[in-house]
């Protein structure tokens, strides 16, 4: 699965790094198997192997910079912190790493308890959600919590902050044409990006073997126990689910609420759910050229889809002969209109583009609007690879990759699917295998709010209905018809109500076969307009980045 650079309430934010070295600890002391770091028993599950095995560190907060390179000004209003951990939680006295956290504070009486925030990725920085994501809660609800944003291992202002190769992004030219012609150009990007998976194991050898889910699950309880919390509230998007469901079923016991938006499928991370996205990208892409179609006395590039998709092949071509500005070739073209597989949002705007490109033959408003991935999504894509290609097995015979991508491209999946290959590809030549996957499932006494939408492309709806199955005591609630990647706190009334309640007093819907309760999803947006749903904390906006879950 590949995550976008994650969008903010009303603009897209931009993910940030600062790097550091990892540096050795210099007081920690063991735990005893089976115990927290408080002395408290901890699930049988996680005792021995992989509870949390290090006193927990402090945080000592202050407030938040007004401008830093991170996050440029949108910390205004938080308290800010680090928290050092191990950068193996089982050789607590061995290397650290240091953690970015934010707050925002509770102001009511009635204090429920701390809400840990995690937007996505793997590789999303997250300090500024907590203004982000409260924006969309009753008032009155904000203020019974302590919000927490953080910055997980590698991401951001956490320290060291993972960059690689930035080549393989951004090679100061158009990239290469991202479905292979020939063999030779299938070998040229296997090359490139087995040189990016050497540069990440050059540069972070130590680290990389600590960047899965497991370690970012036990982060969050070292987070936990700092705060000096008995349990933890959760929200959740896209990777954030997976997330935050592997610590539910590691530390059952420390989860009082949780809300996991955009669910991914445990069964296949991450290999087979990257193979699933192609296909429902497909189907989003079309669903968006047809909208352009009934647009057509706007647009003018055709009154059906098929139509529109003959003008964006026609484009490609024109710009493969003669790049945008000089920058932006096919490749390009399509990390733009990804966005518009993940949500709604730009569909206007990037309309708009494509007809200036082939109905006035003017490039500059495509050029104007592609950058190149700078820093910062360099920062997220590192931390992608690393966390996914660590999490499990992914197939290490270039020839499996080259079956199963050229089967579903030659069945009409075309617009993700090469593109999404190279995406992922340096895991076929990571350093350090990944694997085994983390187990996923939990009980009646784990109640967590699963937010979905049917045809959400990133993060298919099967996930949700997987991850609903596995934890018997959650819900399912349902955006009917829904495409966008993010749904909870969005500005959907009905889904946004019931996240609301949720967080209140714990309201959860009745029990159902099926979803257990469902909202229908609201229109797409009209030429000329900006949407009028707000974008939620957590939804992943493609800004300029190729590529970024």
């Amino acid at each position: 699965m590949r995550n976008v650079v994650a969008g903010a309430a009303s603009a897209a934010v931009a993910l940030a790094t600062l790097t550091g070295p990892l540096t050795p600890r210099t007081a920690a002391s063991a735990a005893a198997p089976g115990t927290d770091p408080m002395g408290v028993a901890v699930p049988a599950s996680v005792a021995g192997g992989t509870a949390l095995g290090a006193r927990a560190g402090r945080i000592r907060w202050k407030p938040c910079p007004t401008s830093d390179r991170v996050e440029k000004g949108r910390l205004k209003g938080l308290e800010c912190g680090r928290l050092t951990v191990p950068t193996d939680h089982d050789r607590p006295d061995g290397d650290t790493i240091t953690l970015a956290l934010s707050r925002l504070r509770h102001t009511a009486r009635g204090f429920q308890g701390v809400v840990l925030l995690n937007r996505g990725g793997p590789g999303a920085h997250g300090r500024d959600m907590p203004r982000l994501l409260t924006a969309g809660l009753p008032k009155k609800v904000v203020a019974t919590y302590d919000w927490i944003g953080f910055d997980p291992r590698g991401v951001g202002a956490s320290k060291p902050a993972m960059v690689c190769d930035k080549s393989y992004q951004n090679p100061g030219r158009p990239r290469p044409e991202t479905v292979p012609a020939s063999p030779a150009a299938e070998q040229a990007w296997q090359k490139r990006a087995r040189a990016y998976a050497a540069d990440c194991a050059k540069r972070y050898g130590r680290l990389l073997p600590h960047m899965g889910s497991v370690s970012w699950a036990r982060d969050l309880e070292a987070i936990r126990v700092a705060l000096g919390q008995e349990k933890i509230n959760f929200f959740g998007y896209s990777y954030g689910t997976y997330l935050g469901a592997v610590y539910a079923t590691m530390f059952p016991d420390r989860v009082r609420r949780m809300v996991l938006d955009s669910v991914v499928r445990p069964s296949g991370v991450w290999y087979d759910n990257n193979l699933d996205q192609n296909v429902a990208f497909e189907k989003r892409i079309r669903a968006y050229f047809a909208w352009i179609a009934r647009h057509h006395k706007t647009y003018k590039l055709g009154r059906s889809a098929k139509a529109v998709g003959a003008a964006y092949a026609k484009a490609r071509r024109k710009l493969r002969a003669k790049p945008a500005g000089g920058r932006v070739g096919p490749a390009e073209l399509d990390d733009l209109f990804l966005a518009d597989g993940y949500a709604d949002y730009d569909w206007p705007d990037h309309a708009r583009l494509l007809s200036a490109l082939i109905v006035k033959h003017d490039p500059r408003p495509l050029a104007k609007a592609w950058h190149a991935p700078d820093w910062l999504e360099q920062n997220n894509y590192a931390v992608y690879n690393a966390v996914q290609c660590r999490d499990a097995a992914w197939p290490r015979d270039w020839a499996r990759w080259h079956r199963d991508n050229w089967r579903l491209y030659r069945r009409g999946y075309r617009f993700e699917t090469w593109s999404n290959a190279w995406y992922n590809a340096p895991c076929a030549f990571w350093a350090h295998p990944g694997g085994p996957a983390p187990v996923v499932q939990g009980g009646e006494k784990l109640p967590l709010l699963l937010v979905q939408a049917t045809e959400d492309a990133a993060t298919p709806y099967r996930g949700a209905v997987e991850t609903h199955r596995r934890f018997r005591g959650s819900r399912l609630l349902v955006q009917v018809g829904g495409g966008n990647h993010g749904v909870a706190l969005g500005g959907d009334r009905c889904i946004d109500k019931a996240v609301a309640a949720y967080l209140r007093d714990g309201s959860l819907p009745r029990r159902r076969p099926g979803p257990d309760a469902s909202c229908p999803a609201g229109k797409p947006p009209e030429p000329g307009r900006a949407a009028e749903r707000r974008r939620p904390a957590g939804e992943p906006v493609e800004t300029d980045r190729w590529r970024t879950s």
